[in-house]
């Protein structure tokens, strides 16, 4: 019931842009927070940004801090995620997925729902 869909993707050069954003359905999306992680060719899954449910609260990961943007549209159920001076080291699967309640933080493990992962490829 409760689905994920992330787009926006694709190849960016190194200091180019790209803006990613998750549709979600199947339950009240502006109850929960949500995140984004990513995952490198070969390395674990990495926590990139999360956002309370009502927007009141944004964290990232010290290696986007500055550079990305996380935020929400609670009308039009989709979570978004700007990427400003990207790096070669940000390509990665990056999935969008739901918090267990409104403030759910950056333990993966208390996340129960996962979108299927759009891939951002930096390269010159």
């Amino acid at each position: 019931q409760v689905q994920l869909v992330e787009s926006g993707g694709g190849l960016a050069q190194p200091g180019g842009s790209l803006r990613l954003s998750c549709a979600a359905s199947g339950f009240t999306f502006s109850n929960y927070a949500m995140s984004w992680a990513r995952q490198a060719p070969g390395k674990g899954l990495e926590w990139v940004s999360g956002i309370y449910s009502d927007g009141s609260e944004t964290t990232y990961a010290d290696s986007v801090k500055g550079r990305f943007t996380i935020s929400r549209d609670n009308a039009k159920n989709t979570l978004y995620l700007q990427m400003n001076s990207l790096k070669p080291e940000d390509t990665a699967l990056y999935f969008c997925a739901k918090g267990g309640g409104p403030y759910t933080r950056a333990y993966l493990p208390d996340y129960d729902y996962w979108g299927q992962g759009t891939q951002v490829t930096v390269s010159s």
